[in-house]
């Protein structure tokens, strides 16, 4: 897996960017026999189309890399990443006209391309390198692509490789990498600490549950992120049918996109006192799970009504946001694979995401299609807050009726974090069903790119 660039070299060979409109003239700027050879293979310059032109011994010489027009463009991220798995081992060098945004997703769609998850069977990465392209921040392209790479790592691997001690143990080499400290709160010890929901979702599972706390950073802005770590949903109690269990290890991308952000922010080196808060459960069926029907206790001390113990990831949440509320942070963040309805609103390229300022919300917006991270801000519906209180107790976990699925969960959610005014969440997917440029076929990270795009107006960096 090659998530680098390659040093610059004098025999880079070039990679010339050719968009439809440019075709005729970069033809023209050929010598007579790559022109022919150009149109004797029929380029014509589509998104991704690659034709590699052999110099006069016969080995390559120049690559042509079609970038499409803007209706292709507007319909593929990282259009000219499927480039790298068709082109011949070597370094390449990009030529091009592109600058700023596009030159940048350019870049990061080659490294991205180079990701493979090796972990059950040998996986050949291309073998073409790229020289980091002048005018990118190489290094910080290489730290999200770093990132990404362990967020997709992280949820790819199955439950049973990854359960909640494993996923502590991927904190703990996160933190060692970069000088950060962790507390881990396990079992037992969640009850004597206040976090009553994280236990009751994890306590009939194979591994106990437990509260990841990470942090990093000593000066600036402080931010919380907060993700979701069900390392396997088998709905509980209320059982998942087979169709709907099977993708269920994806269950913690939320947790994974958090890392993986996490990871990008420290390497990066940006002046922000860090925080990570990662509920680590698995949501299983045995004598002692949590029933349909059951009132809990959180830490905030609002009571919930468990209706369906499907609905498990809120809880666990809940208390990792009364905990990061308590502080008050700048800046309080959650990223979960929480609801179905989110899916079925968006489909699973964008990530739904609420905020309480709508100033946040507009850094986010505007960050996203910088960096081909999309998004769309769904709305804290203030009219819908009677749908989750069932009269019995103060929340309901399930709402029935199925209207409004990701944003009773959202208000749900919301309802943990009165202390501080600034909280954003997201609702994302987690996984690639095709696979697409950059974008292999399995967990992915949502949204991550986009919030660290907006730190520097969110945290005023």
């Amino acid at each position: 897996m090659t998530l680098t660039f390659a040093s610059p070299s004098k025999d880079a060979l070039p990679l010339q960017v050719v968009d439809k409109a440019g075709l005729a003239e970069a033809l023209d700027g050929l010598q007579p026999a790559a022109r022919g050879w150009a149109e004797a293979q029929g380029f014509k310059a589509g998104l991704g189309e690659v034709l590699v032109l052999p110099g006069a011994e016969g080995t390559p010489a120049r690559a042509l890399v079609g970038y499409g027009d803007a209706k292709a463009r507007a319909r593929q991220r990282f259009g000219l990443a499927v480039a790298r798995a068709k082109l011949p081992e070597g370094t390449w060098r990009l030529e091009t006209d592109l600058t700023g945004d596009a030159l940048e997703e350019a870049a990061l769609g080659w490294l991205l391309a180079g990701y493979r998850f090796a972990r059950y069977r040998d996986q050949s990465a291309p073998k073409a390198e790229l020289a980091a392209p002048n005018g990118v921040d190489a290094a910080r392209l290489e730290a999200i692509a770093v990132g990404e790479a362990l967020t997709r790592d992280l949820i790819n691997t199955p439950a049973s490789d990854m359960g909640p001690a494993q996923l502590e143990q991927a904190a703990r080499d996160l933190a060692g990498e970069f000088g950060a400290e962790v507390g881990v709160t396990t079992g037992g010890a969640l009850l004597d600490d206040n976090l009553p929901m994280v236990h009751a979702v994890g306590r009939a599972g194979p591994q106990a549950p437990r509260l990841i706390d990470l942090r990093w950073g000593e000066s600036g802005p402080s931010l919380t992120l907060v993700g979701k770590g069900v390392c396997f949903d088998t709905g509980g109690l209320n059982l998942k049918p087979g169709g709907s269990m099977g993708l269920m290890k994806k269950d913690m991308g939320g947790a994974a996109t958090v890392m993986g952000l996490a990871r990008m922010i420290m390497a990066l080196e940006l002046p922000v006192q860090l925080r990570v808060l990662i509920p680590a459960v698995e949501n299983s069926v045995a004598s002692d799970a949590m029933r349909p029907g059951d009132i809990l206790t959180s830490r905030k001390g609002l009571t919930v009504e468990i209706n369906n113990t499907d609905a498990e990831g809120r809880l666990v949440l809940a208390d990792a946001l009364a905990l990061a509320d308590e502080e008050q942070p700048d800046l309080i963040l959650s990223m979960a694979t929480l609801t179905g309805a989110a899916r079925v609103a968006v489909g699973p390229d964008l990530s739904p995401f609420y905020a309480t300022e709508p100033a946040d919300a507009a850094a986010i917006k505007a960050a996203a299609p910088r960096v081909a991270d999309p998004v769309w801000e769904m709305p804290f519906w203030d009219p819908y807050e009677k749908m989750i209180e069932p009269g019995i107790a103060d929340l309901d976990n399930a709402p029935k009726g199925g209207f409004a699925g990701s944003i009773t969960a959202a208000l749900f959610l919301r309802r943990f974090v009165t202390e501080t005014p600034r909280y954003a969440h997201f609702d994302i997917y987690g996984w690639n069903p095709t696979a697409a440029p950059g974008r292999p076929k399995g967990g992915v990270g949502m949204g991550a790119r986009a919030v660290l795009a907006a730190l520097p107006e969110l945290l005023g960096l």
